[in-house]
């Protein structure tokens, strides 16, 4: 047997692939996910372009006018001859703020058209109360990725901000600003970034969703700002006075008025300005569509902007998510596929149950309780049955009307705000999707307790009619037991069965819960990776779930007739395939909670005892793990 098979099994079974893969690019990272989305670009892109060409062929309903937005998105002649036109309305209306004063008097107004504030106010489910949306507040968010990059000891923070500082120039002189005015600008807008970054969290911190649950009084609210009119704001967005506000990270707002002050004011209208700018130079000209992503490929390592067809339909994909997602899980999702995959997913949950009654760490109540959430668990495969109501309202205007890109997106854009602040106090539907079926992914949504897999995922290398079944549950089945294990891990397991904020546990079972998290966080904490470190706690709730997920779906592969754990582990490493750019593979150090692919690969199955037995790994192996290091939890 392989001594590499041994020592690395991720890169045993990944090994050729990685020495030929080659990242796009316009890319930061290949791998099992990415070349599935990169499959299914291809797939949808070939499609719109037939749409545009043959419109007679397109089906009824909003697709129409999602390929005539890709249409005003591809045609770069008139984006080029139009120039930053489309967006000087925009920017002059910041310009014209001579005051906070000002501002106020079109604060409603403001944030329905999407311009930017020092803070952020939306509408979304109670954390407590889950049936009903409530009113949320939280903070701005800063220029760098997370405010870890602002410490002294970060090298790539001054690095990074030189680079946006040199972006922002540019584009600024590009819409006709002088080279002194631009510099002037950025310098503001980068000093009032300084102001903000003291006071939000990091990372890390709101790993921890249940810290955003800070429930105030509309006066406890109002009272924050002394110079925002955040009672007429409210009541202009909702049409009533709430009951209470969800503020997201407190201490932000208590600083509010240190932060966005009149003495602060000029500083504030330059970073106004830069954020409007920065936010439409994907709609506008393609010099300056190359130019406005320069930041954004420094952060990733990509080493080119997207082909400008790719751009095109990326806008359109991402502005009409769902009705693409909807056609596209209609036409390639076959009804064999959606049963077998809910098949897979009924076997998930009974693993899951099996387990839980036969917990040795859980008390009678608790385990009850996780019992009867796992019973009401929500399950959406393939596509949703309908969309969201507000793409009713999305009527692309054509070039023939006199229709630009920039005039549908703000449109559209406004018409997805208000829908979300009308549904303040309304009940929350269950069945709404939040993902679009033909993104490759999952989730688990601990407000409404569902998972959801789309379309786009459940096919090879996760999921495919041609592979062993013992492969599908190494791919898909350990995906979709990852999904229900974030019911129960550190976030998850804070949420009941109607996805409420409510403590479940016993104390007792409680505290060996966090012991077991803690050691979940110590496997992986400070291990080496792309010249950083991975942080255990920020990753932790993934982690869990990954642990949970592959437990889970092998004890499904191992009920099968025909069970081969070879096929099983072999398609578990083979789904994280992943090269990736170091810049990308730093970032994501930073801010993702998920660990770096390879080591989600490899440090699980260190944890399962049948991958020992399998291929004979003893202690002289590089895969081993001493039987008490091993961290088993669900």
């Amino acid at each position: 047997m392989s001594s590499l098979l041994k020592d690395d099994f991720y890169e045993y079974v990944n090994g050729s692939w990685l020495e030929t893969a080659e990242i796009p690019e316009d890319k930061p990272a290949t791998g099992g996910f990415q070349d599935l989305v990169d499959e299914i670009d291809r797939l949808l892109m070939k499609e719109f372009e037939d749409f545009s060409q043959h419109p007679e062929t397109i089906p009824p309903g909003r697709l129409q006018d999602a390929v005539a937005y890709y249409d005003l998105a591809k045609d770069y002649e008139s984006r080029d001859r139009l120039g930053a036109a489309p967006l000087r309305p925009l920017l002059e209306r910041v310009t014209a703020l001579e005051n906070l004063e000002d501002l106020n008097r079109q604060l409603v107004d403001w944030v329905l058209e999407g311009l930017p504030l020092p803070f952020d106010v939306d509408v979304d489910q109670d954390m407590k109360n889950t049936r009903f949306n409530t009113f949320f507040a939280g903070p701005a968010g800063t220029i760098l990725p997370d405010k870890t990059y602002y410490d002294e000891d970060n090298a790539q923070g001054p690095q990074l901000l030189d680079a946006f500082g040199t972006m922002t120039r540019a584009v600024l002189e590009k819409l006709d600003y002088s080279k002194e005015q631009a510099a002037t600008i950025v310098s503001e807008a980068l000093a009032f970034d300084r102001l903000i970054v003291p006071h939000v969290r990091s990372s890390e911190e709101n790993a921890d969703y249940s810290k955003n649950y800070n429930p105030r009084t509309f006066d406890e609210f109002t009272n924050y700002s002394q110079f925002f009119d955040l009672r007429s704001l409210t009541l202009g967005l909702i049409g009533q006075e709430p009951e209470k506000i969800i503020v997201t990270e407190p201490d932000y707002f208590t600083a509010l008025d240190e932060i966005a002050n009149p003495t602060t004011f000029p500083l504030m209208k330059s970073w106004l300005l830069i954020q409007v700018a920065l936010a439409f130079t994907g709609y506008l000209s393609e010099e300056l569509r190359v130019l406005g992503g320069t930041y954004s490929r420094q952060l990733s390592g990509a080493t080119a902007p997207k082909p400008q067809d790719k751009a095109a339909f990326y806008l359109a994909n991402g502005r009409f998510s769902q009705v693409v997602g909807e056609y596209y899980g209609r036409k390639y999702f076959g009804p064999k596929a959606k049963a077998d995959v809910e098949h897979m997913v009924k076997e998930m949950i009974a693993i899951y149950q099996e387990r839980l009654e036969h917990n040795t760490w859980l008390s009678e109540a608790t385990c009850q309780k996780a019992i009867v959430k796992l019973g009401t668990l929500g399950i959406h495969v393939g596509y949703p049955e309908k969309i969201p109501a507000f793409y009713d309202r999305f009527h692309t205007k054509p070039k023939s009307e006199g229709g630009t890109l920039v005039e549908n997106a703000r449109r559209f854009a406004r018409i997805v705000r208000e829908d979300r602040f009308s549904k303040y106090g309304q009940a929350k539907d269950r069945e709404e999707w939040e993902m679009s079926a033909a993104t490759v992914n999952a989730y688990y949504h601990p407000f409404l307790n569902v998972i959801v897999f789309p379309a786009a995922i459940l096919q090879a290398p996760f999921y495919s009619l041609e592979q062993s079944k013992s492969a599908n549950y190494g791919g898909i089945g350990a995906v979709i037991a990852h999904e229900i294990s974030h019911a129960f891990d550190n976030n998850g397991a804070k949420f009941d069965e109607f996805g409420n904020m409510n403590n479940w546990w016993t104390e007792a079972d409680l505290a060996q819960f966090e012991k077991l998290s803690q050691a979940m966080i110590a496997e992986f904490d400070g291990l080496p990776y792309a010249g950083g470190k991975v942080n255990g706690t920020l990753t932790v709730s993934e982690n869990i779930a990954d642990a949970g997920g592959l437990s889970c779906a092998l004890a499904a592969a191992k009920k099968e007739d025909q069970v081969s754990l070879e096929d099983f582990f072999t398609n578990w490493a083979k789904i994280w395939r992943s090269k990736a750019r170091p810049q990308y593979e730093q970032l994501l150090l930073a801010i993702d909670v998920h660990a770096p692919a390879k080591l989600r690969g490899n440090i699980q199955l260190q944890n399962i005892d049948d991958f020992y037995t399998t291929y004979a790994i003893n202690e002289q192996d590089g895969m081993y793990l001493a039987p008490e290091k091993r961290v088993h939890i669900w």
